[in-house]
């Protein structure tokens, strides 16, 4: 019961903490506080400052009264589902919340004319196009060798493998273990996983590296270095993770050969990666920021008293959707959350949407198939 009730509160207190911190710069680009583009001396205005304390309070009081219960329950019924569901709860609350702010946020700004007097611009670096930042193929090598160990660590075993293979599923009461008849598929799948989340990964960075900047008009020199430094940090971490959840795979393809099912190697071999994982994600957080926001830059760059154009006509959602039919890009920067969306307006995106897909019913098909 206590391990139940410590999983459930974990994971309802990490994302409640999530939540919470939402509307933070750490997570989002100042000048779009909630999804509303604001002039930048106005995103520390008093409104989006009250918006703000009041989405917070909101949602400490929701996750205190949501967390609590739900992992009681969680230990009760000896399931993670009670924190699935509390899960879910703490999302819809917090998009309920989000949307409240967004109008506030929204109707402040046309109230008080924040644009009126603004000089609005944009700024594009063609050399993103001309002399574009390098696919960073070296910090591929972590990835494709941990591939390699596994494809031969495989071909080596697989003679010696027994008819039928243990193989772990989620289900309602935690991990279960179901035997399959010993095939490629079920020998090798994780190993066809490190694969498709390789090649994956790989294509999304060379599409972000050729995805729609969102410069600084004040400072569009500095700006434009500073975004340069942004996407190669980005794309050597992208990487970086691909490798850490490719070794994870191989210890859990390692487990499955081995016919080993302690919960003590099983953690090991999931969680090491994983912690790996999120130190990485902390550090882009933290120290690199929503587009390199936090990344140092020239200050001597004499300011050209522009600011971004306001263009939140675009977007639906509360900030969530970009929706221009003349904007050519099929990526652009995220205003809610850190990294980039699809343009729904542009019909190349549906070329997008297409590959996600199959590789979700791809994935799909293997699961089945093994």
């Amino acid at each position: 019961m206590l391990v139940d009730a410590a999983l459930n509160f974990g994971i309802l207190a990490a994302l409640g903490a999530v939540l919470y911190a939402a509307p933070s710069p750490l997570l989002n680009p100042s000048a779009v506080p909630f999804g509303v583009r604001v002039p930048p001396d106005k995103a520390g205005s008093a409104a989006v400052e009250e918006q703000r304390s009041r989405y917070r309070g909101a949602m400490l009081v929701a996750a205190a009264v949501v967390t609590v219960p739900a992992s009681a329950l969680g230990a009760v019924l000896g399931t993670p589902a009670a924190g699935v569901a509390g899960s879910l709860l703490l999302c819809a609350l917090a998009a309920v919340l989000w949307v409240r702010a967004h109008r506030a946020i929204a109707r402040a700004k046309a109230e008080g004319g924040w644009y009126e007097q603004t000089r609005q611009g944009a700024v594009v670096d063609t050399s993103l196009r001309t002399d574009p930042v390098r696919f960073p193929w070296g910090w591929t090598v972590p990835a494709l060798a941990v591939i390699a160990v596994s494809v031969v660590a495989g071909i080596v075993v697989y003679p010696g493998l027994p008819d039928h293979l243990a193989l772990p599923e989620r289900s309602p009461g935690g991990t279960v273990y179901r035997t399959y008849p010993t095939s490629v598929w079920t020998a090798f799948g994780f190993v066809l996983g490190q694969v498709l989340l390789t090649l994956t990964m790989a294509a999304t960075v060379a599409g972000l590296l050729r995805a729609r900047a969102d410069l600084d008009v004040a400072r569009p020199v500095a700006g434009a270095a500073r975004y340069r430094r942004y996407l190669t940090v980005t794309a050597r971490s992208m990487m970086g993770i691909a490798a850490l959840v490719d070794l994870m795979l191989l210890g859990l393809s390692a487990l499955i050969w081995s016919d080993t099912r302690s919960t003590a190697m099983t953690l090991a071999v999931t969680g090491v990666p994983l912690v790996g994982v999120l130190a990485v994600t902390a550090w882009l957080v933290l120290r690199v920021g929503p587009f390199g926001s936090r990344l140092p830059q020239d200050t001597g760059e004499q300011s050209t008293g522009l600011v971004p154009r306001d263009d939140d006509r675009f977007w639906r959602g509360a900030g969530t959707v970009y929706v221009n039919a003349d904007d050519p890009a099929i990526l652009v920067p995220k205003r809610v959350g850190i990294g980039w969306t699809v343009n729904l307006g542009n019909p190349r995106s549906l070329v997008v949407v297409a590959l996600v897909l199959a590789v979700a019913v791809g994935a799909t098909v293997v699961q089945a198939v093994r």
